[in-house]
């Protein structure tokens, strides 16, 4: 500023002095008639070059207004190509080549093409609706019906009746009776080439009341080619050789047979259980809930062979209690528990079904006890 103030006053002496002011204020003071218009012109300028929110947002909308006269935003619209009919396959590819051609050259976006064969341009219609219906069917809340939750309601005081029934009955049972039931459970790991072979890597038992007896891992002599992590819980740490706190298979067979001697074994699918021990028991003190009748299901059209259930559902609709949640491992721990309190809901109706079909056995009635 000072600068230019002083050119101006040396080319204009000191009456050029008050001109230099009066240009310098031309400038940055008051403008005049001429730089006003010229300043508005500029400021024009300038705003035409400015883009807006959308503009920016959107580089190919080359400042064109993307609302409607309504002030809606227009939709963006799916270009449907109907598809001669008669058309070979390489010809009906060529046809829609053509059509993405003719696209791009009119600065259309190709994921807004849709391809349609003629004769179904209802079909896909109805498919689109239909997609429309169930994602909205998706998106929106789901409230349960009155009428489902009085009947599961209903259900929960029925249990919760039976379960307070037989509790009570089995309260009543002498401590040497209770002292008589072990439950056991084993969880096994894949041998061999496939990991199709099953070998014992955790045995767990518990006593009436689910306190733990035993619950130890065992080292596989073997080489393990699958751990079933996701179904056994076993990990490869749990069963190797440097583990102090497992055992080996002959040292839990041993302890295991010690605490099954003179008991009454409870558990779920006792086969593979003991096949893993190499263990035996006897069938007359065996309360296996894989293979009581009311706890199976018919499997065919009309009844049919009787097909053990899984222990989870047995005990979700049995007890109201939920195991083996899709996700987690299995603890042979809790499905042992899970096992002893499924067969305690039903003893009474047990023991006396096999007190019933002992006593005909021993008077030749010819049928045999259920097992």
């Amino acid at each position: 500023m000072r600068e230019r103030r002083r050119k101006l006053t040396k080319a204009g002496g000191e009456s050029g002095g008050h001109d230099a002011d009066a240009a310098i204020n031309g400038v940055h003071g008051t403008p005049s008639t001429a730089d006003s218009g010229n300043h508005h012109k500029q400021n024009e300028e300038i705003s035409s070059r400015k883009r807006t929110a959308d503009q920016i947002s959107n580089p190919d909308n080359d400042g064109e207004n993307t609302k409607s006269d309504n002030n809606q935003p227009t939709k963006s619209t799916t270009n449907i190509i109907i598809v001669p009919a008669d058309l070979s396959a390489k010809d009906a590819k060529k046809f829609r080549k053509d059509a993405r051609r003719t696209a791009r050259a009119q600065d259309q976006s190709e994921d807004k093409i849709k391809f349609v064969i003629e004769g179904q341009e209802q079909l896909q219609e109805d498919d689109d609706n239909n997609q429309k219906k169930k994602k909205a069917k998706k998106n929106s809340p789901s409230f349960p019906r009155i009428n489902d939750l009085l009947t599961q309601h209903a259900a929960n005081q029925k249990l919760a009746a039976k379960l307070a029934k037989q509790t009570s009955m089995n309260d009543a049972l002498p401590p040497s009776e209770k002292h008589r039931h072990i439950a056991i459970d084993c969880e096994m790991v894949g041998v061999g080439t496939d990991g199709k072979k099953s070998a014992l890597a955790r045995a767990s038992a518990v006593d009436w009341d689910g306190t733990i007896l035993l619950d130890a891992f065992v080292r596989v002599p073997e080489r393990v080619t699958d751990f079933r992590t996701f179904v056994s819980g076993v990990r490869p740490k749990d069963i190797r050789v440097t583990n102090d706190a497992a055992l080996d298979h002959e040292e839990c067979r041993s302890k295991m047979e010690k605490l099954l001697q003179d008991k009454v074994l409870v558990g779920h699918a006792l086969k593979n259980d003991l096949s893993a021990l190499m263990l035996t028991h006897p069938r007359e003190h065996t309360r296996d809930t894989a293979k009581y009748k009311p706890f199976m299901r018919a499997t065919g059209r009309s009844g049919g062979k009787l097909r053990p259930r899984k222990l989870r559902d047995l005990v979700y609709e049995e007890l109201g209690k939920r195991i083996q949640v899709e996700g987690e491992a299995h603890s042979s721990v809790d499905d042992a528990r899970a096992s002893m309190d499924l067969f305690k809901c039903v003893r009474g109706r047990w023991e006396k079904e096999l007190a019933v079909g002992k006593k005909k056995k021993v008077g030749g009635g010819g049928s045999r006890g259920e097992k």
